[in-house]
């Protein structure tokens, strides 16, 4: 799953400000983390039947984990979403579905997961049970919602045979609510009229919401799925349609979708869509859906182009076919994650996929690319191969970080793409690994058994810590044999499942035939790193040669309560990524050193200043060659760290100092950019320019430089005097409608808030939901963060975005934080 789910991509940008990392935290866990409200029970013809609550985990249905003796072969469910309310105002689906399984050891208990799902009886009883092969089935006993566990419990009166093979069938009456959970509604103004989508989200414990089913990563089966929808509507699954038949439904016109048998794959990657979209593409089985105004403007012709580059590049790495007979891709326009690899069916919000080259920045393009790459290296290593269970989600998402930049590399090799890893995802989770509340990449599987704790590690330690280390161990035993050793393990475990050792086990095998020489062996180099969290200090004795590490904390004064077997000790099996500090030098980083080492080299002087290991001054000393750099990952860091001091000390005495200091590295980087596109006529031609570019601008406007509020007041006013043509280069939007909202008043803003909310472009309605928060006034900042309970106002995928860039303005900071803790209740229940 791409970035998004536990927080977004905006949030975690914000968290990596020490001051507001509460509160945007605080926000990303209501939304994503929290309890889910109970929803509002559907109508039905089944039964209430009575619940259990245990208060100790005695009985088999009253523990989280499925035990280990059925195993399901495949199964057959038919769903009907509707699109319209019913009487009681809701929007229901119905659906009937059948489970084949196999019991692996005898048993008079089946656990199938259920999940706010009202099932009809059947002479009492919830399911039907028979058995297969002309073998008899036991009878039931007694059947009942668990609904802490979230199971449907089937108690028989004798007991499965070991080896035989079973059917269970369920009808049932679920909600199709607005939750981004599961089989659920998103909704759309299209010409006018409000469009209702039906999709899906199931990653990674809510496939049990859309029927009955063993939700587990490790219960592959196959699928055979079959949608009943309204006439005019489209209806996708992860495989292609058998047929679409016309058929009548108690006097309704309807069609009946039927698809092909899927592979053997997790209920996880199940995916489903009802919707009026229109696709783009009819070659090589590559499909981009999406609204249909967003398709017939080309927005989805960029991620056509790059799909199949990309998918060929994996063809490459991993040296094996595309497992599947078609890709499509759809953009949602209500999406809790940045995107999500179903298997054949990959869905995105609209901002990861769609891309309008007269609206969307470079930064919206480059985040369609590395989103795409992402999710296409999951269809491999996550799908055809998947993790045993979920203590091993970093290695799904770890691998698929770091390898999409190496795709998006091959598809935009200009873009600089193996620097910006580093900028993007290493130098960025350090700040978060440096914590005493971090935690390990892998976790022990007993410790992982709640739907809770499962979302709990979808972070950036998962995400981009796993990329860092994945990383780390390409470059050491080289990519070359990285990629033969990814070969191997995904040939002998395809449509299984793995631990992370099997990994270990076959890179190993991969480094022994290259004869790659190591200091250990692959998994005693790679545990260290894996199975404790943090990072080390490593320091060097300049006059003894002596090298010691130590376990490195921002806050020394922090205590870490998880036990280590290393006792912190990492092996040291690779220095690409460590830059060298001398305190007692009165230099900064010169143009001889890499780009890369001089951003690493301030992130570095930055870290360990706020740890109190080096003075402050000799961190801001590192500083001081900004005023000659033009290159754009040492301009990113370095105001990164800087944005911290800011926070810090804006009520300050230091806070004049600072910006006449930053004024005076900032000019020359203005004066550049100006004279290098023509007075701000023209756009860089390189990628990372264009992003310095607006470092420059931004930090311009900031710091006071002269021109630079005329520059952006102007372009906004411009705007605003001609609503309908929009002149602002897109990759030059945010800044500017940021400077421009912090400088005017409430004249800006809610002409901003009307651009916001009639933004036919999801790209663009994000720069404007982002630079809403910029404005100086406390009241403005209040209301927008009222809009935020309102899903009228603010889509209920974007709230907990907009309360974080409101944290992140330092006038918003105490109101975020106040905000939180009088609507907690609204926002840990709604």
């Amino acid at each position: 799953m791409g970035k998004g789910l536990y927080i977004t991509k905006g949030v975690a940008v914000a968290c990596a400000v020490l001051a507001i990392g509460a509160v945007a935290t605080i926000i990303g866990l209501s939304v994503a983390y929290s309890k889910e409200k109970p929803g509002s029970e559907a109508a039905s013809t089944a039964s209430p039947v009575g619940t259990s609550t245990p208060s100790t985990p005695k009985e088999p249905w009253q523990r989280f984990r499925l035990p280990d003796t059925l195993a399901p072969l495949w199964y057959n469910a038919t769903l009907r979403p509707r699109l319209e309310p019913n009487a009681e105002g809701l929007y229901i689906f119905t659906g009937h579905s059948l489970v084949v399984f196999k019991c692996v050891r005898a048993t008079d208990l089946i656990l199938i997961h259920s999940n706010k799902l009202n099932l009809t009886t059947f002479q009492g009883f919830h399911v039907k049970l028979k058995g297969l092969d002309g073998g008899p089935a036991p009878s039931l006993r007694k059947t009942w919602l668990e609904v802490p566990t979230q199971y449907l419990v089937v108690r028989l009166n004798s007991f499965l045979a070991a080896g035989r093979a079973y059917e269970l069938y369920t009808e049932f009456v679920g909600e199709l609510s607005d939750e981004l959970g599961g089989f659920y509604r998103s909704e759309y103004i299209e010409d006018g009229v409000k469009r209702v989508v039906a999709t899906t989200q199931m990653e990674s414990t809510d496939a049990r919401k859309a029927f009955p089913c063993f939700d587990e990563p490790a219960m592959k089966a196959v699928f055979h799925m079959t949608l009943i929808h309204p006439q005019g509507t489209v209806a996708l699954s992860n495989s292609m349609d058998l047929d679409a038949v016309n058929i009548s439904i108690d006097g309704q016109n309807l069609i009946r979708t039927r698809f092909e048998p899927t592979e053997r794959m997790s209920t996880y990657l199940l995916a489903f869509v009802v919707s009026e979209f229109t696709y783009a593409g009819k070659t090589q089985g590559i499909r981009i859906w999406a609204r249909k105004t967003a398709i017939e403007e080309g927005q989805g012709d960029y991620a056509l182009q790059k799909t199949g580059p990309i998918l060929a590049f994996f063809e490459g790495y991993y040296n094996s076919t595309y497992p599947l007979s078609k890709s499509d891709q759809i953009a949602l326009p209500d999406f809790a994650a940045g995107a999500m690899e179903n298997w054949g069916l990959i869905t995105y919000r609209e901002t990861n996929l769609l891309y309008n080259p007269e609206v969307s920045s470079n930064a919206d393009k480059e985040k369609v690319a590395t989103t795409i790459s992402h999710e296409l290296a999951h269809m491999w290593f996550g799908n055809l191969v998947t993790m045993k269970w979920w203590n091993d989600l970093w290695l799904n998402e770890g691998f698929a970080s770091y390898v999409s930049y190496l795709g998006a590399n091959y598809a935009q090799p200009t873009w600089n793409m193996l620097d910006l890893i580093v900028l993007n995802e290493i130098i960025g989770v350090m700040a978060v690994d440096a914590l005493a509340s971090s935690h390990p990449l892998s976790s022990k599987e007993e410790d992982i058994m709640k739907p809770e704790h499962i979302m709990e590690l979808f972070d950036s330690i998962t995400y981009s810590k796993g990329a860092a280390v994945l990383r780390m161990l390409s470059e050491f035993i080289t990519e070359t044999i990285f990629s033969q050793g990814l070969h191997t393990y995904l040939e002998e475990f395809k449509y299984n499942n793995t631990v992370y050792k099997d990994l270990w086990k076959h890179l190993q095998m991969a480094v022994d035939k290259g004869g790659i020489p190591l200091p250990d062996s692959v998994e005693a180099i790679m545990n260290r790193w894996i199975l404790q969290m943090g990072f080390p200090l490593i320091t060097v004795d300049t006059k003894t040669g002596k090298i010691t590490q130590k376990h490195f904390l921002s806050d020394p004064k922090s205590v870490v309560d998880r036990p280590s077997e290393f006792k912190t000790s990492f092996s040291m099996a690779s220095t690409e990524s460590t830059t060298t500090l001398t305190t007692g030098s009165d230099s900064s980083p010169s143009s001889d050193i890499p780009v890369i080492n001089r951003a690493q080299i301030i992130d570095d002087a930055f870290n360990l200043a706020k740890a109190n290991i080096v003075n402050t001054t000799l961190a801001l000393r590192t500083t001081k060659f900004l005023s000659k750099e033009i290159e754009y990952v040492p301009w990113e860091t370095a105001t990164r760290n800087l944005g911290y001091f800011y926070l810090m000390f804006d009520r300050s005495e230091v806070y004049g100092p600072m910006q006449a200091y930053i004024r005076k590295q900032v000019g020359p980087l203005f004066d550049y950019f100006r004279t290098l596109t023509v007075n701000w006529t023209t756009i860089p031609t390189g990628h990372t320019d264009q992003y310095n570019q607006v470092n420059a601008i931004s930090l311009a406007c900031k710091t006071g430089v002269e021109g630079c509020k005329d520059l952006t007041t102007g372009l906004f006013k411009n705007w605003m005097q001609n609503p309908a043509k929009n002149t602002i280069s897109p990759n030059l939007r945010s800044t500017v409608y940021c400077n421009a909202i912090a400088g005017g008043g409430v004249k800006e803003w809610d002409f901003a808030w009307s651009m916001y909310k009639n933004a036919a472009v999801a790209s663009e309605a994000n720069k404007l939901m982002a630079a809403l928060s910029c404005t100086t006034q406390p009241w403005l900042l209040n209301r927008y963060l009222d809009y935020c309970l309102d899903p009228e106002k603010i889509r209920k995928q974007d709230a907990a975005s907009t309360i974080a860039y409101i944290a992140s303005n330092p006038i918003g900071q105490s109101l975020a934080w106040d905000f939180v803790r009088a609507r907690w209740s609204h926002i840990f229940h709604e």
